[in-house]
């Protein structure tokens, strides 16, 4: 589910660029409906950008929150050397 849910998150990221720079350099400031979706795809840009953020910490807090050998504590800090 993880690769899923970053790969979706990157096409809608990529979408949302796509309407910002035609929006920006092209002709979608014309037509009224194409500027009414970029100004959603430039919300629905920051809002992802935090998603994933948000999303890819998940996963590194919970990849080293169980350590190695369910010792609890993260890779770096076991010292097997007295």
């Amino acid at each position: 589910m993880g690769f899923g849910f970053i790969m979706a998150i990157r096409i809608l990221f990529g979408v949302c660029m796509v309407f910002i720079i035609g929006y920006i350099f092209g002709g979608f400031a014309k037509n009224p409906a194409l500027a009414s979706l970029t100004k959603v795809a430039a919300i629905l840009a920051i809002v992802l950008f935090i998603a994933a953020n948000v999303f890819f910490m998940r996963l590194v807090f919970r990849h080293t929150a169980g350590g190695e050998h369910g010792t609890g504590q993260p890779k770096w800090q076991q010292c097997r050397y007295k």
